[in-house]
């Protein structure tokens, strides 16, 4: 590139930087904190971001239930990801969904902020005998950290339709609740 040509870019490039973020202060919000904020967005809205049952009392694993979650990355190797799991029955005489106690909330690490990542866990159910069947869901918490600091987190309710990397019995399973008898 001539040096005529560098000298006029680059003055224009720096006055529309400049331009972008005195736009952003005037709004009251600092470039950075307007950028984080945009790639927080691109996170929570992305389709990667999903919860599904993927294993719902098969032969071969009676009264047990799988959730799988997915999150995307946002493209930084420094940042975690994590993922809690829960279920969630369905009151027969409310209708309303109501926590399922299964011990103390853990979250579990899937991997660093440099690419989707999927996750999963099992619960193994003991239905009390002579009772009806009770309609679950499972509930997926997710969080993307740097250092101990949550930059940004999502909850999914589970739903049908997502493809499992691994742990779906049958394979290619997926739906939004579970029935246990």
């Amino acid at each position: 590139m001539p040096l005529l040509t560098r000298t006029l870019v680059l003055p224009a490039l720096l006055c529309g930087l400049l331009a972008c973020t005195a736009a952003a202060a005037a709004l009251g919000v600092p470039a950075a904190r307007a950028h984080a904020r945009a790639r927080s967005d691109a996170l929570l809205t992305s389709r990667e971001l999903w919860a599904t049952i993927d294993v719902c009392s098969p032969r071969d694993q009676p009264n047990t239930i799988g959730l799988r979650g997915s999150m995307p990355g946002d493209a930084k190797p420094r940042d975690r990801m994590y993922m809690s799991f829960h279920l969630e029955y369905r009151n027969h005489t409310s209708g309303h969904w109501a926590t399922l106690a299964t011990g103390r909330v853990v979250f579990v690490y899937v991997g660093s902020g440099a690419s989707a990542r999927q996750g999963g866990r099992s619960f193994q159910l003991r239905p009390a005998a002579g009772q009806p069947a009770f309609t679950l869901r499972g509930v997926v918490e997710f969080q993307w950290r740097r250092g101990r600091r949550v930059i940004s987190s999502a909850t999914r309710v589970t739903a049908a339709g997502h493809k499992s990397l691994a742990g779906a019995d049958p394979a290619g399973y997926s739906a939004a609740t579970c029935v246990i008898a």
